[in-house]
């Protein structure tokens, strides 16, 4: 008898029919790991996890208060040529939402309210807003908040970045003037 027919079949099919049940239980495994990191979004975005982090709470800005928090504890991204951005949120306070028509964020003190800056969106409870960060930005700049009122009135007030969101002060700081 040739020994080349009595030896098991080798190759792919060979090795596919004896690891395909621990190639699926990886494909069970794998997105497990990711589970906590979804969870803890969701909480946030449905609002059971706060603001987001460093909240800067009740910012008196005219006759209104806001509250603002960075999305995440992390430096800007790039969103292609566009340029680095940071995700904040925004909240009117519950007794304060009549008369306030826009609130914008812009990192340095707006000329008018043609250049007032990244627009919140969303609710009165939860506005979020992309923020573009210039890097050359200087780590002790301020975010500028503008309320436009619907009397046309603009008022404003001012948040130190490094407040705010100490991993942009730091990423700014590491940039270092960089174009």
């Amino acid at each position: 008898m040739n020994q080349a027919q009595t030896l098991p079949p080798r190759g792919f099919k060979h090795w596919w029919l004896k690891w395909r049940f621990h190639l699926n239980i990886l494909l069970i495994l794998i997105p497990l790991a990711f589970m906590p990191k979804y969870f803890a979004d969701m909480r946030l975005f449905r609002g059971e996890g706060g603001l987001g982090e460093h909240l800067q709470a009740d910012i008196p800005v005219g006759r209104w208060s806001v509250s603002l928090a960075e999305m995440r504890d992390a430096a800007p991204e790039q969103d292609g040529p566009a340029g680095y951005f940071k995700i904040f949120n925004l909240a009117l306070c519950a007794e304060c939402q009549e008369g306030v028509k826009a609130i914008y964020l812009r990192i340095g003190k707006p000329r008018s309210l043609r250049a007032a800056g990244s627009i919140g969106f969303g609710s009165p409870y939860r506005m979020l807003t992309s923020l573009p960060i210039p890097q050359r930005t200087q780590p002790d700049a301020h975010i500028w908040i503008t309320l436009e009122g619907w009397d046309g009135q603009m008022y404003q007030a001012s948040v130190p970045l490094a407040e705010a969101s100490p991993a942009t002060a730091a990423w700014l700081a590491k940039q270092g003037g960089k174009p």
